[in-house]
C-alpha cells in the first residue's frame, strides 16, 4: 500500500458556508437527518429510522467515552482571564482513569489562552462558597505550544474529576460560537459514554438514543465498546500542502478482550463503526496484529502514523491471522483489556481491513477526519457532501449525519 508522491489538501477542500454550522443539538437525539451513501447511491433519511438500514447481523462498534469539563477559566491578581484547557495528564500518572481519581495535586498537559500575560502568579479559582479552591501553577513549556500545568486543591478529600465537575466547563469546539450551558452538559456526551478521557464528543454517537440501541439489538445487531480518548488533534487543520506532510497526533485507546473475540467471530458479518473514532482503533487492532505476527516476543501496544503504507503489503496478514495473534498475546500476557496509542492517519490509498460501513457526521474541510472518509468512500465523498450542502444538512459536531456503506 505504498503512497503516491504527494496528497494535495486542496482536493479536499469545499466551501462551508457559517450558517451551515449546527449551534445546537436537534430536539430530540434521533431526530437529525440521515444521508446514507450505499455504493455511491444517495438516499436521505431520518437517523431516528437509521435501525432498518442497518444490514441485519451488523457488528456495530461504538466509543465510549467521556466527555470532561476540561476548559477552566481563571482570574488574575490585575483582572485579567486566562483559559486553561486540560488536555493529557503528565504526573503522578499518565493514565487517565487513574489521573481523574488523585487526590493530592496532579500536572496536566493543557493548552493556555492569553499565556503571554500568565507570567509566575498562582492562580486560584474559588470552587463555592465553602471555601473550596483550585490553584494552578505554570511549571514548564511543552512542545505543541502546550504547557505543564500544576493543579493542587482543597479540600483534599475530592479527586481532580469532582474538581473539574466543579470548576471547568464542557470545552464545545470553536466553531460553536456561544459559551456551553446545561444542555450542552447532556447533549455533547453520548447516553452510553463511561470512560472519562475527552476532550471532545465523539460526535456520530450524540445521534443514538436508548430506545435507538433497544431497537439494533431486535435485529440481532450486535454492539461492542471501545474507548479511544478523543484530543484536540482530532480537529486541527492539515496546514501543509501536501498531506504526507502532515503529522498526526496520538490517542489512547483501550479495547477489551471480550471486544476483540467478539470481532474475530463476527469479522464475517458487516462491521460498522460509529464515528471516525472507532474506525480509526478499529483498523489500529489490525496492524497491532500484524505487528505481533511479526515481533511475537516484543512488547505491542503502539501503532505509528505511517505503519501500514508498506512499499509491498503481499505478505500482510488476513484480518483473522491479525486479530488471532492479538487475542493470543493477550491471553499470554494475561490482558483483560488491551491498553495502546494510536497516531494512525488514514488518508487515500489506505485499504480498510477491519471496516465495511461508517456512520460519522459532516468534517471540517481539510480535516484529517475528511480525509478519512475520502480513503473510505473514494471520491463519492464530494457527491455526497455537495447533496448535503444543496439540501439542507447541517454540518459539523451538532450537526447530521451520514453512513456510509
Amino acid at each position: 500500500m505504498e503512497l503516491p508522491p504527494e496528497i494535495n489538501i486542496k482536493d479536499y477542500h469545499y466551501d462551508l458556508p457559517a450558517d451551515r454550522i449546527a449551534q445546537r443539538p436537534a430536539g430530540k437525539r434521533d431526530a437529525s437527518r440521515l444521508l446514507v451513501s450505499r455504493d455511491g447511491l444517495i438516499t436521505d433519511e431520518q437517523f431516528g429510522r437509521i435501525a432498518s438500514l442497518i444490514p441485519e447481523g451488523s457488528l456495530l462498534v461504538f466509543n465510549d467515552t467521556k466527555v470532561v469539563r476540561a476548559r477552566l477559566l481563571f482570574s488574575k491578581s490585575t483582572g485579567g482571564e486566562i483559559e486553561i484547557f486540560c488536555l493529557e495528564p503528565l504526573s503522578p500518572t499518565v493514565d487517565f482513569q487513574l489521573a481523574f481519581q488523585q487526590e493530592t495535586g496532579c500536572r496536566w498537559s493543557c493548552l493556555v489562552g492569553n499565556s503571554k500575560k500568565w507570567k509566575d502568579e498562582a492562580l486560584i479559582k474559588t470552587l463555592d462558597e465553602k471555601g473550596s479552591w483550585l490553584k494552578a501553577e505554570r511549571k514548564s513549556n511543552l512542545s505543541d505550544g502546550c504547557f505543564e500545568i500544576e493543579f493542587s486543591w482543597a479540600p483534599s478529600s475530592l479527586n481532580f474529576s469532582e474538581v473539574l465537575l466543579r470548576a471547568g466547563s464542557i470545552p464545545l469546539p470553536p466553531y460553536i460560537n456561544r459559551d456551553s450551558d446545561d444542555e450542552d452538559a447532556i447533549r455533547y456526551q453520548t447516553v452510553y459514554a463511561k470512560y472519562e478521557g475527552s476532550v471532545a464528543a465523539p460526535t456520530a454517537g450524540l445521534h443514538f438514543s436508548e430506545d435507538l440501541l433497544e431497537q439494533l439489538g431486535t435485529l440481532n445487531c450486535i454492539i461492542e465498546k471501545l474507548t479511544l480518548h478523543v484530543g484536540l488533534g482530532t480537529f486541527r487543520p492539515v496546514t501543509v500542502a501536501n498531506v504526507l506532510d502532515h503529522i498526526m497526533h496520538s490517542e489512547i485507546f483501550n479495547v477489551k478482550l471480550s471486544t476483540l473475540r467478539s470481532l474475530r467471530n463476527q469479522v464475517s458479518s458487516p462491521v460498522i463503526a460509529v464515528g471516525t473514532t472507532s474506525a480509526r482503533t478499529l483498523e489500529s487492532l489490525y496492524w497491532l496484529g500484524a505487528k505481533v505476527i511479526a515481533h511475537p516476543q516484543s512488547e505491542i501496544n503502539t501503532v505509528n502514523q505511517w505503519d501500514p503504507y508498506q512499499p509491498d503489503d503481499s505478505e500482510l496478514p488476513r484480518i483473522t491471522e491479525a486479530l488471532d495473534a492479538l487475542i493470543w498475546y493477550m491471553e499470554q500476557s494475561s490482558l483483560l483489556e488491551f491498553h495502546g496509542s494510536t497516531s494512525l492517519i488514514i488518508v487515500p490509498g489506505y485499504k480498510f481491513r477491519v471496516l465495511t460501513g461508517l456512520i460519522t457526521n459532516f468534517h471540517m474541510p481539510r480535516s484529517t477526519l475528511l480525509l478519512m472518509i475520502a480513503a473510505f468512500a473514494g471520491d463519492d465523498w464530494k457527491k455526497a457532501y455537495s447533496h448535503a450542502l444543496e439540501n439542507g444538512y447541517r454540518f459539523l459536531s451538532y450537526g447530521d449525519a451520514c453512513m456510509f456503506l
